[in-house]
């Protein structure tokens, strides 16, 4: 099966650039309401991403004195704990499935590292739900 099948397109997928300020990724990340958002380059390269933990221990060890300090903060001075690691377009849908067992989403990259959507454990779970009541 073609894991195009299950792609959120770019355009439908809420991501932050690497250029952003930390308030920038705080304020997306607060109107979606997600807890990770992917990070892109200028170029549209997938680079990561960043995670309200992230967010909540870089501002924790930084010497922020009000919100307005995040402001100026570049959101690449923020450590990452852990990046979702994407998969190419090509990739079969066994290793889409095992990255999604440890990752909410899996990122979906084309031949060139360019961000071209996601892929929800929620779609996955979702099809597999379906298949298995249709047999019943």
């Amino acid at each position: 099966m073609n894991i195009l099948f299950f792609l959120t397109p770019k355009k439908e997928v809420a991501y932050i650039h690497k250029s952003d300020t930390v308030r920038q990724a705080m304020e997306k990340m607060e109107h979606h309401r997600y807890s990770c958002v992917p990070i892109i380059d200028k170029e549209g390269r997938y680079l990561g991403c960043i995670t309200e933990g992230d967010l909540l221990w870089g501002l924790k060890n930084l010497p922020i004195r009000d919100m307005r300090d995040t402001e100026k903060l570049p959101l690449m001075s923020i450590k990452r704990r852990y990046d979702y690691k994407p998969v190419h377009v090509e990739t079969d849908m066994d290793q889409l499935i095992s990255r999604a067992m440890h990752q909410n989403f899996v990122p979906v990259v084309d031949d060139q590292d360019k961000f071209i959507g996601i892929v929800t454990r929620k779609d996955i779970l979702q099809y597999f739900y379906k298949k298995l009541n249709q047999q019943e």
